[in-house]
This record gives C-alpha cells, structure tokens and sequence, in this order.
C-alpha cells in the first residue's frame, strides 16, 4: 500500500508510476490518499489506475499541517488497512511517511518511506523545521527502509536527520517507453519554454532576465512561453510588462507537459532549488534542447553542458545565446539525451529495484 497525502505533482507521478510498475510485476497494489486534494485531475488519474490496484484506492481526510487532525487520520487508515493486512506500507513525502510508519506495526506491515523532498526544505534554526527534522529523526526507529529519488535527495536527508541505521538506496523516478516520444515544434513555438510552477522557487524571475539580456545580445526578441499558474503570476507579468518584453514573453497557463512541449525550441529550467523533477526527465524524453539550473539531483539527469549556476541570468543567457545560435547541434545533443535517458530512467526498472528492496528489508 502506498500512503501519501496531496495526489498532486511529482510525488503523485511518482506513486502512479511505482504501482503501475508493481501490479505489472504481479504484486498486490493499493493507495491510501487525501480525499480533499487534487480536485478533478486527481480523480482522472486515480481512476485511471484502479486496474492496477486490487487492493483498493482509499480516500481519507488528511490534514495539511500538523494537528490534532493527525490522530484521526491515523485511526482512519488503520481501519482501511485493517483489513487488507499488507506486507508493505510505503510512505510518500511526510505526511504520507509519518501516517504509514505510525500505523504498520498495528497492521502488522514494514513501513518504508520516500520523503520526496518535503521536509528536507527546513532548516533546524526555525521552530518548524526543529520540529518536523525532530519527528523525522524520531520516526526513524519505525523504519525499515529509505528510498530516495536521487543521491542529493538521500546526502540531505543524510545530514539534516541521519539515516539512523536505516537500509538506504536511491533509485531515480522513471518513465514509460511511450513517454519516450520527440515533440514536433508547433507554428507558434517560441524560442523558450518553461513548464512548471509559478512561484519564486522556480527561478521565472531570473528567465525573465535572461531573455531579455539575450534580446540585447541578439540584437532581436528573444521569445518565451510560459506554461503553469501559481501564486506569483501576477507578480511575473507585471514583471514582463516593466522589462517591455510583453510582446516576447506569453503566459499560457497550466497544461499538461506534453501538450506545452511542442510549444518552445528550447526548454528552461531555471530553479532556485529542487529535489529531482519529473519535467526535467519528460523533457529529455520529448527530445527538447535543455538547460537547468545546477540544483538538488537535476545534474544526476543531466550533462554539465546543460547545467548553468542557479540565479545567473548572465549565464542563462549565454548558455541560451548558443544553442539558439546552433539549433542542429542542440538537436543532435537532445537526441543522444534521450537515447541515453532510455536506458537509465525505465519505470519498469524503477519498481523491480523498489520492490528488490522491499524484499531485502522486510521485517
């Protein structure tokens, strides 16, 4: 059984893709959610999977911050789980880590958890992040096993709570052979792309930047289109609209990423910070040109003529300047990625390699 909170993003992705993977292998696959999260797609996707799992996809409340609501929550899934009696409870980020590490032994389960970035963005010198690095470390005894998505995820996790003497391991997020499909540039292609959240974290700020500093480079507009929504949209395009780049710089909105990459020649990921996105392996397998901020496990994905110093418009724009400047060597460089990217990034693979853990650390 998988336990997560919020079927949204990555972490969902993440959790869709394993147990696709395991009942496709002949295991028994269950999921353990939030009932109030993820509005329609959610539904979609989960529906989408019900074949897959035979042994149910359960919707509880779960709360989002750390409350009283925990409790309940706890009695809740006991109870759903009760009655399966799994072998595995797999815990995903941390609530779903400290609902599936809580309630195994009394469900006679091993508990293994993937913390998918989460709490590993706090910091002890906060009240918060004292206390959620707190119950991690002290959850560690419930534990039979961590599963990272990438080594930066595990090295921090490492140094900002300890591995405790847990079993590790480290297997990357992996994609399905028909994920694996070039994009085709559509006619209103602009020379950027970015895909994602729109908030601070995600970097669309320093693209900005870097898009207009390749215009007065270039001597010609630049384009971009943005594709996602988020807190900081308005933000953004007053932004835009102050550089004079609204007439090269399109908001879209939120789409799926494969309907947003034929929509640029170039896709840019210009993080502050990350774990190890999904967008970045579906770029490769889109066959795009790329570049991605150096951060979290994004240079595990990729090679260092693809990686440039997080918040450097500068170098953004260079990096930009030249594949622009050589489109046919960007394409063939993009093609080797995804070729390589085939063998190194399998969902398949994924879940043996998981659920090989599982095995060896069952209690």
């Amino acid at each position: 059984m998988h336990v997560l909170r919020a079927p949204v993003g990555g972490l969902f992705r993440h959790v869709r893709d394993l147990a696709r993977a395991q009942a496709l292998a002949g295991h028994q696959v269950g999921i353990v959610a939030d009932a109030g999260t993820g509005g329609d797609s959610a539904e979609q996707a989960l529906a989408d999977l019900q074949a897959h799992c035979t042994l149910g996809i359960h919707r509880v409340v779960m709360s989002r911050l750390p409350g009283p609501g925990d409790m309940a929550a706890i009695a809740r899934i006991a109870t759903v789980l009760e009655k399966i009696r799994p072998t595995i409870l797999h815990g995903h980020g941390a609530k779903g880590g400290l609902y599936a590490r809580l309630t195994a032994a009394r469900v006679g389960a091993s508990a293994f958890y993937t913390p998918h970035g989460g709490v590993l963005h706090y910091a002890w010198g906060s009240p918060a992040g004292a206390l959620f690095l707190m119950t991690e470390k002290m959850l560690l005894s419930r534990t039979a096993g961590l599963i990272f998505v990438c080594e930066y995820e595990r090295a921090t996790f490492a140094q900002k709570v300890g591995l405790g003497g847990r079993p590790a391991r480290v297997v990357h997020n992996g994609l399905w052979p028909e994920d694996y499909t070039a994009a085709v540039a559509a006619g209103n292609a602009a020379d950027v792309l970015f895909v994602g959240e729109l908030r601070h974290l995600k970097g669309i700020d320093v693209l900005i930047a870097a898009v207009a500093e390749a215009g007065a480079r270039r001597g010609r507009a630049v384009t971009a289109n943005i594709v996602g929504d988020g807190p900081d949209r308005a933000a953004l395009e007053a932004a835009t609209r102050q550089a004079g780049l609204q007439s090269s710089i399109r908001f879209l909105g939120a789409m799926p990423a494969a309907v947003a990459f034929p929509l640029g020649h170039t896709m840019v990921i210009p993080s502050r910070a990350e774990s190890f996105p999904y967008v970045v392996l579906e770029a490769i397998a889109a066959g795009l040109p790329l570049i991605a901020s150096n951060v979290g496990g994004i240079g595990e994905a990729l090679d260092e003529d693809a990686l440039v110093p997080p918040e450097d418009p500068i170098a953004l724009a260079e990096r930009l300047l030249f594949l622009l400047g050589d489109p046919a060597s960007a394409q063939r460089a993009a093609k080797r990625r995804m070729e390589e990217a085939r063998i190194r990034f399998d969902a398949t693979a994924m879940g043996a390699a998981i659920t090989k853990f599982y095995s060896e650390n069952v209690a």
